[in-house]
């Protein structure tokens, strides 16, 4: 049985008006031969100018150290956005209109006479056409931030009181001592502000909609606590394996690759308290106290509350440590310690190769009484679930019980909120939401500097203390280890099955 939710419907999302106006600005892209910019970057900003979301004019600078002509990088970025972008293929009016913004400047990242050139072509830029507004995208290797910013400090561009902004990609820091470091090597040069930290899983239309969902909505924040919810269960499963990418995820594994940023930040959002107001310094003060008040998990903790395992075949994988002790499945539960979550365990799971790909927040209510129902129907009365699904086929999906017609049967019914059958296919492109912010100077949808360092501590705390840990295994195609089952079960509970919603 499904209950589509019924709201007034919107307009397309094409053909709303931008809540907005972006400045005249200079987007510079560090690393710009790489995949990153043609996969991500350039097609996100081909992306808002056909939206009409960027400004009359604006100018696309590549930087990188192989040389290389303004129309052969042009080429390189109309081969990517052929390939990449939701609008392929080019419209040849639209590219006609793109195509003069973008331009290539060649340089090694430590070189100060790369900057200096750099730094006039801005100049010119700023006389000729008013672009004072610079954006430094820093789409290049982690080891390259802290020398990039200190040239871009060197050489004038940025620094503390100057509006120039600096945009980087994860992974912020390997651990938390690097990343405490690299807080300090950027605030020296700039300031915090300035600093925009990226994670695309933010940018996300459905993470974005958390907020809304939560706090412009009157019935759920009375729920929405240890009062009448048992459990919260966070996932996001990846159907492949590791594929080309062995050399750089055997270096790094599930928790640093995604629990570390990606769901710390589901969690945080989820657990957060009501901010004041919308403005990104309140948001991101209440998820910096949700972290806060996890505790710093112990030895002891780690070996019954996380679970680490590989899929079988990763180590045959290519580019892959044949003895390899990286996993590719964590599981973790975790204690939110303060007056709305104690008692409450949050579930957090991450996996590849899995049955399926999906991202997806469980939000799980403690069992009604049986004592009414019990002569009708015995102890047969699911709890109610709400699923919240990032990706795919997004929506909220209400699980409940109710009554078969001519039957003395309970069973679980759903009623749902589908995006695509309510505002349309159109949803923009995480990056395409998140270069908009940078441009527009929105920090909300970014990590600050102390929502960072405490996802770290709680990251590193687990992966010492799975030192002393056995790795698990778990089957290609399967939902993970079955001691990740075990944690569960030890507190009563079990993973909701994702593919079918199941009984909770």
């Amino acid at each position: 049985m499904s209950s589509p939710a019924t709201l007034p419907k919107s307009a397309p999302a094409s053909t709303q008006k931008a809540d907005r106006v972006l400045p005249p600005f200079v987007m510079v892209i560090f690393g710009a031969s790489g995949d990153l910019t043609t996969r991500k970057l350039v097609p996100a900003l081909f992306g808002l100018q056909h939206e009409g979301a960027l400004p009359s004019d604006y100018s696309i600078i590549g930087f990188a150290r192989r040389p290389k002509s303004d129309e052969e990088f042009r080429k390189e970025m109309k081969e990517g956005i052929d390939k990449f972008s939701r609008l392929r293929p080019i419209q040849d009016q639209n590219w006609k209109n793109f195509t003069p913004k973008l331009s290539y400047q060649p340089g090694n990242f430590d070189d100060p006479a790369a900057y200096a050139a750099l730094k006039k072509v801005l100049t010119d830029l700023a006389k000729t056409r008013g672009l004072t507004q610079h954006i430094f995208y820093l789409a290049t290797s982690p080891d390259y931030f802290a020398t990039v910013v200190k040239q871009l400090s060197a050489a004038g561009l940025v620094g503390h009181g100057l509006p120039g902004r600096v945009v980087v990609e994860k992974p912020f820091g390997h651990d938390y001592s690097s990343a405490r470091q690299l807080v300090t090597d950027l605030q020296d040069c700039l300031d915090e502000t300035n600093l925009f930290r990226i994670d695309h899983y933010l940018g996300k239309e459905t993470v974005q909609n958390l907020l809304y969902f939560r706090f412009a909505n009157s019935i759920w924040e009375p729920i929405w606590n240890s009062n009448l919810i048992d459990n919260v269960q966070i996932t996001v499963a990846e159907q492949e394996g590791v594929g080309t990418r062995g050399a750089f995820y055997d270096e790094v594994g599930a928790m640093r690759d995604m629990v570390q940023n990606h769901m710390m930040q589901l969690l945080s959002i989820t657990a957060m308290e009501p901010p004041a107001n919308l403005t990104s310094q309140s948001i991101h003060d209440e998820k910096v106290k949700v972290l806060r008040s996890i505790t710093t998990p112990k030895i002891e903790t780690i070996r019954t509350s996380t679970v680490r395992a590989q899929y079988e075949g990763y180590r045959q994988s290519d580019r892959v440590n044949p003895d390899s002790t990286t996993e590719t499945y964590a599981a973790l539960k975790i204690q939110i310690d303060n007056w709305r979550w104690s008692g409450v365990p949050f579930y957090l799971r991450t996996g590849k190769a899995l049955t399926s790909r999906a991202s997806e927040i469980v939000i799980v209510f403690r069992r009604p009484p049986a004592a009414l129902f019990r002569a009708e129907f015995g102890d047969l009365l699911s709890r109610n679930a709400m699923h919240i699904r990032l990706q795919p086929d997004e929506g909220v999906h209400l699980c409940f019980n109710a009554k078969r017609p001519g039957r003395s049967t309970v069973q679980p019914v759903d009623m749902e909120f589908c995006y695509a059958s309510e505002f349309g296919s159109y949803s923009p492109e995480a990056y395409e939401r998140l270069l908009g912010d940078a441009i527009f100077g929105d920090s909300t949808l970014f990590t600050r500097d102390d929502e960072v360092l405490e996802a770290w501590r709680i990251v590193d705390a687990v992966r010492n203390g799975w030192q002393e840990n056995p790795m698990s295994l778990y089957r290609t195609g399967s939902w993970g280890p079955i001691e990740a089952d075990h944690m569960l079960k030890a507190d009563g509970n079990h993973w909701v099955d994702l593919d079918t919603r199941g009984k909770a």
